[in-house]
């Protein structure tokens, strides 16, 4: 089923009080388990938890999940490393951060095809791009994309005067012709839409699908898995299960997401066009036969080309729980 995503997940923002979560790790009471989950607002960040709400399947494994609302995927690996958040999701521009060693993923949610190259409407190709003036979410989806369409164009990001600028101010700008040129997402771009209809997207996640997949994952601390396996496997069972409902009830999920991030419901059908999602069937049969591993080998590649990960590069078999996911499914 493709329905889309986009991914963001860029800068360090201000942290939020962490003093307000509830739960500095994940604690037992009686036979239920107390867990923080961070998530962002949007159909990829919150739709999984959305439906674990309505369907009880937290209490039903055992669970109780105090959800935590975040702007930004490094925000939460934060929050993760400091013990004041048991679980999150990031997209793939912050999978540098499992790649430093700094989170563990346990399952991919998603893959993203919401990302563009943007450009204004006299614009034509990247090549024209030489030397103009580009608004960058850095870090985000929205930075990859840029990158990976001037490499396919024999280019690179010092033949374009980078403008690093958050997400909403991405969008301000081009509206405004402040900028040439962007790397930005849906539903953002249908917002650039209403005021510049005729601009130009010169690429998209689809034209570097065989070198570079865009997916976007649930993570946890890197000792959590191992201190914890039995609280691991409970959420697992809980995402497996809301990932079957998603697939097969996708306009209920869509309601579900816009009520509980009190988002618009046909903004939240858009933005959940622009991705391709599994079932936990599905996603098994790609991790057993390493498609994933296979993309977050690229992903890996692609950060070490552009100088993202801190320290020694982990390999996907070292940050991703394969194993985990699969058991909780038998």
């Amino acid at each position: 089923m493709n329905i889309r995503r986009r991914t963001l997940l860029g800068g360090m923002a201000t942290l939020p009080a962490l003093g307000a979560l509830a739960s500095c790790g994940a604690s037992g009471s009686g036979d239920t388990t107390e867990i923080t989950y961070g998530y962002i607002p949007d159909f990829n960040g919150a739709s999984l938890l959305a439906i674990a709400e309505d369907q009880g399947l937290w209490e039903e494994n055992g669970l109780t999940a105090n959800l935590q609302t975040f702007t930004n995927g490094p925000l939460q690996i934060q929050a993760l490393g400091t013990g004041d958040l048991d679980f999150g999701y990031i997209g793939p521009g912050a999978m540098w951060l499992p790649a430093s060693g700094q989170s563990k993923v346990i399952t991919v949610n998603g893959v993203g095809q919401a990302d563009r190259v943007i450009a204004q409407p006299d614009i034509e190709s990247i090549d024209e791009l030489a030397g103009k003036q580009v608004a960058i979410p850095e870090g985000t989806s929205g930075d990859m994309i840029v990158q990976l369409a001037l490499k396919e164009a024999g280019m690179s990001i010092e033949d374009v005067e980078k403008v690093a600028m958050d997400p909403a101010t991405v969008v301000s700008a081009f509206s405004s012709g402040q900028v040439d040129a962007a790397g930005i997402w849906y539903p953002m771009i249908d917002n650039i839409k209403a005021q510049v209809p005729d601009l130009v997207e010169l690429a998209q996640n689809s034209d570097f699908a065989d070198v570079m997949q865009f997916p976007n994952v649930m993570v946890t601390g890197t000792n959590f898995p191992e201190e914890n396996e039995e609280t691991t496997l409970k959420v697992l069972r809980v995402l497996r299960a809301a990932m079957d409902f998603r697939a097969e009830n996708l306009d209920q999920t869509i309601e579900l997401t816009a009520t509980m991030t009190e988002g618009d419901a046909e903004a939240v059908a858009g933005d959940a066009e622009n991705g391709e999602y599994f079932t936990a069937a599905e996603l098994d049969g790609l991790v057993e036969d390493g498609t994933v591993e296979t993309w977050l080998e690229s992903m890996n590649e692609y950060f070490e080309e552009n100088d993202n990960i801190e320290g020694e590069t982990v390999a996907p078999s070292e940050f991703y729980t394969f194993d985990l996911f699969v058991q909780a499914g038998e």
